[in-house]
């Protein structure tokens, strides 16, 4: 196992403990994604929600830099929340907040 992935699976175990101390499963979880304007992965990010009936709310920086991306959706779980956040590391230049 690699120290990159040792520590991703330390941080994902953590914030999994936060999210189930902090939400109620299932529930409402708000997710925020910032992403360079120009970047093809917007579109990508948001099929990521395709099949969770999401609400989404898109600005852009005062510049027109950057695109952030709030997303409302109903989760079952904090896995379920997680496996969204994995997935969405794999896009480049996507930030999560």
């Amino acid at each position: 196992m690699s120290q990159s992935h040792t520590e991703s699976e330390s941080f994902y175990s953590r914030f999994r403990n936060q999210l189930i101390l902090s939400q109620n499963w299932p529930g409402t979880y708000l997710f925020k994604f910032v992403v360079k304007s120009e970047s093809p992965h917007l579109d990508k990010l948001k099929l990521l929600f395709d099949s969770y009936h999401p609400q989404f709310t898109v600005k852009q920086s005062s510049k027109k830099t950057f695109t952030s991306l709030s997303i409302r959706v109903r989760m079952d779980s904090a896995d379920q929340v997680i496996e969204i956040y994995k997935q969405a590391s794999h896009l480049e230049g996507v930030m999560a907040l």
